[in-house]
Parts: C-alpha cells; structure tokens; sequence
C-alpha cells in the first residue's frame, strides 16, 4: 500500500519591506512520504520570499513536470517557476524552456559546492535562472519550526529573513550563486 502524503498547514503573517508586499496567507502543504521537513521549510521560505496570491504549490516530488511552486498568469503562461533543493541541470533547462522567470533555493551543506561545480558551465547559460543558496545551520534551524499547524510570522528587509512563532525565531541570510 503506498504511503500517503502528510498534510500541513501553515499561516504565514508576512512583511516584506523589500517588495512592499504585506499580507496573510492561510495555506495548506502536502509532504510527500519521502520529504523532509527541511526541504517542505525551504518550499514555505521560498513561498514567503515570492509571495504573491497565484503563487502555488506544485505536487512537488511526485511530479518532475511541475516545479515545487510556480505562478501562472491568467491566461495559463508559467511566470515564475521556484524549484528547491539540487536539481538536475535538464530540469532547470526545461523550466527556463517553459517560464519566464526560474529560480532555485539551493540547500544541502557541502553538497552545494560538488553540484555548482558540476552544472556552473551549464546553468550559466541560462538568463532567466537565478540561483540562491540556504546554509546548512539555517535550514536545519528552519525545519524545527515544522508543525502540523503553523502560525508564522515572517519579516523580510535587506535581503534577510526573519521567521518566528511563538517559541523560536530563525534569521535567514539567502546568498546569490547566479
């Protein structure tokens, strides 16, 4: 029997002072069997650093034709494509193909460097992609935030994040690979 994915809901209370964006979002996250809960955190950081009301989530690691999140434009077009973690280069040439706009949170230590190293020559060749990273201290410190039901309050400026509930906060500092 296969396993089924794990629901979670999240409300994010978001600010962010570099887009002028302001606004709640009651959302619902479904963690594939097989998803971390460091990589469902870095999918709600990369929600909170893009929001926008037609931003959703794709079905995420069951589907390689869908990104973790995206946003359509009304009349279907793919505007921005958000993949996570370290996918491979045909991946995110296939996204630029399809979207006007691609990024990818990067996370995963020391791997980061093996995997840049591996696709650079590749992925720079692509104008549309931009590629941000997430240390592996703050993603480990993201995902202990992770709880069935969230209450998040999210504060973006200068570049950095700022997310906290009631207990905790984690500060955030997304470094620009391309």
């Amino acid at each position: 029997m296969a396993l089924k994915s794990t629901v979670f809901k999240a409300t994010l209370q978001l600010s962010d002072m570099d887009r002028q964006y302001y606004a709640e979002h009651a959302l619902t996250i479904a963690r594939h069997p097989s998803e971390t809960d460091e990589r469902m955190m870095i999918r709600l950081l990369a929600f909170a650093l893009h929001a926008d009301p037609r931003l959703g989530f794709g079905r995420g690691l069951s589907s390689d034709d869908e990104a973790a999140l995206w946003l359509h434009d009304y009349d279907g077009t793919i505007r921005l494509w958000i993949e996570v973690g370290l996918p491979d280069e045909r991946i995110l040439r296939k996204a630029c193909a399809r979207a006007a706009r691609v990024i990818l949170l990067a996370y995963g230590g020391r791997s980061i460097e093996p995997w840049w190293q591996a696709n650079a020559s590749a992925l720079r060749r692509h104008d549309k992609l931009e590629i941000l990273t997430v240390s592996t201290s703050e993603s480990a410190a993201l995902s202990e935030l992770a709880s069935r039901n969230m209450q998040l309050q999210v504060s973006i400026q200068d570049g950095s994040v700022w997310i906290s509930n009631n207990d905790r906060m984690v500060e955030i500092h997304p470094r620009r690979l391309q």
